[in-house]
């Protein structure tokens, strides 16, 4: 059976994260109530337009505080965001070069999470849609010195396609420790993805796990195999997400379902069952017209 954490570069990393996005006035009390839960890896950015970094970290204080965690329990990871994704409430001078924008927006992070470090930060991807520019190598280069300056203990970067991460595989310094992407069960899972991470020894995060894949959930083939397992759907699919490598993040606003998703790990799926789930792409394919607006180079996760 799967361990809860898995060690990467001497960090303890949580195999399940909880993902902050879209939460509003509701972030700081739901970041809590996940972290009552029993979830200790954190997912956010410094990105308004989509998150509210700065309850998450009151969040977080309020943990610590109460005695529920300590800081050392968590892992922390946030994103830099170029200006094509942020609205008007921007955490940096959009007028100054990229790197001293990474500078600011990591400064900013450190202040709303009231953390000396991050345990992960992300570019919370390129500004193109194909290959990589001068602005993003720009970023991934303060990145890494954040990094070299021990306040951020990796990186990655997140929303890429295979031949963007290649790129940045052959070019940077320091590579990526994490691949974090949007899973459509019909694009195979971002399989070419995963399996480049595998094996690279890069890491990869799935988020939209559910939301993305409504109409493959809905399958029949799925249901008998949650039948089976006494679970529900979203759990074999987070489960499925475990078997294969990936650390998947979920959203829920229910308590009910975050003490479900992580329930996921007291139970496993047989081989044939994940080999099946793998498989769904061609099934699906013929009735697949296209890929939703935004794959896979959204900014909104």
């Amino acid at each position: 059976m799967l361990g809860h954490t898995i060690s990467i570069q001497g960090v303890e990393v949580p195999r399940f994260l909880y993902g902050t996005a879209w939460k509003e006035g509701e972030t700081q009390r739901l970041t809590e109530l996940a972290l009552q839960q029993g979830f200790r890896g954190i997912d956010t950015a410094n990105q308004r337009r989509h998150y509210h970094e700065a309850a998450v970290g009151r969040a977080i204080a309020a943990s610590i505080a109460s005695g529920l965690v300590v800081r050392e329990d968590l892992f922390l990871q946030t994103k830099f965001t170029f200006r094509r994704g942020q609205d008007h409430r921007l955490p940096y001078d959009p007028k100054a070069p990229v790197p001293i924008q990474v500078e600011q927006s990591f400064d900013s992070s450190l202040k709303h999470l009231k953390a000396e470090s991050i345990d992960s930060y992300l570019l919370h991807g390129p500004t193109s849609s194909v290959g990589l520019t001068p602005d993003d190598r720009a970023a991934w280069r303060a990145m890494e010195a954040i990094h070299d300056s021990g306040r951020a203990r990796m990186i990655g970067v997140s929303n890429v396609t295979l031949e963007q991460l290649q790129c940045l595989w052959q070019e940077a310094r320091i590579r990526p420790s994490f691949v974090q992407n949007r899973c459509y069960a019909v694009a195979g899972w971002d399989r070419q993805v995963r399996e480049f991470c595998a094996g690279n020894g890069l890491v990869y995060q799935g988020f939209s796990l559910l939301t993305a894949n409504r109409k493959s959930l809905a399958s029949s083939e799925l249901a008998q195999i949650a039948a089976r397992h006494g679970r529900t759907v979203p759990q074999i699919v987070f489960r499925f997400a475990l078997e294969v490598g990936m650390i998947p993040l979920t959203g829920t606003t229910n308590a009910d379902h975050m003490q479900a998703d992580l329930d996921v790990f007291e139970f496993r799926l047989e081989p044939e069952e994940v080999e099946r789930i793998e498989g769904w792409p061609r099934r699906f394919r013929r009735s697949a017209r296209r890929l939703p607006s935004g794959v896979p180079n959204s900014v909104d996760s």
